[in-house]
Formats: structure tokens, sequence, C-alpha cells
């Protein structure tokens, strides 16, 4: 069992490797779509990367619409193992709208062996869900 301090130092190791093994600029919340952004998570228990919908419910729905039809080129061409959630809650009970794709060997950010494994995964994961919404940005916007 790790202490508060050593699992918030282990977590700022693992960022900071990561932003050093994979150095470039991620999208992330910065997509100019009001609460649509990008989300790396790593846990003690599972690592994810996610596109997340966090506006108003009509925004939220407008923007899921969109995103739905497109789901057969998003699965067909990018990512085949995204799982679609129209009402996902988050760990504090906001209810938010999710396309994530979870890794789905057992990690944890507490274990460096498995650091690595979850590195090129993100790197990997978030490229295709960038390159999608780049190729998509302008149907998105609208």
């Amino acid at each position: 069992m790790f202490s508060k301090e050593e699992s918030r130092q282990l977590r700022q190791e693992f960022w900071t490797s990561f932003g050093k093994s994979f150095p470039r600029k991620w999208i992330l919340y910065d997509t100019k779509i009001k609460g649509f952004s990008f989300k790396f998570h790593f846990d003690t228990k599972s690592a994810l990367v996610a596109l997340d919908l966090e506006d108003d419910l009509e925004t939220r729905i407008n923007t899921w619409e969109k995103l739905l039809s497109l789901k057969t080129i998003l699965k067909d061409d990018y990512l085949p193992d995204a799982i679609f959630e129209e009402e996902y809650y988050l760990d504090n009970g906001k209810e938010i709208s999710r396309i994530y794709i979870p890794l789905e060997q057992k990690v944890s950010i507490h274990n460096k062996n498995t650091w690595q494994e979850v590195m090129v995964f993100f790197n990997t994961t978030m490229d295709k869900f960038e390159t999608f919404f780049t190729d998509f940005e302008d149907i998105l916007k609208d």
C-alpha cells in the first residue's frame, strides 16, 4: 500500500516520463468545441483514452448525434474497439457522454512494470482519436 504522497509522486513520475517518452502537443481540451475534450486516464486498476462531452444537455445531445453519425467510420477506420456510452457517470456522479477505449491488460500506475505498455497504448490510441477528430472536425463543429 502506498501513502498519498508516494502515490502522488508515482503519478507525477509517470506523466513526466510519458511526456519525455512521447513528446508532442496533444489536442486534449483545445478542440474549439465547447464541452468536447480528449482525456488520458490511468489509475491503480486501469488505463483508457476517452473523448468526453461535458456541456449542457442540449449541446451534448447535438454533438453526440454527430458522433453517432460517424460511429461506423470511427470504428471501421480508426478505433474498432471504441465503446460509445451516451450516459456515462464519472466518479463524482456527474453525467457525461463518452467514447472510450480501455486497455484490456491489467495495469496500475503504482506498478512501473506496466508503464511502458500504457505509454505506448496512450500514444497509439490518442493519435488515432486525434486523426479522426481532425479528419471530421468540420462536421463536429457545425
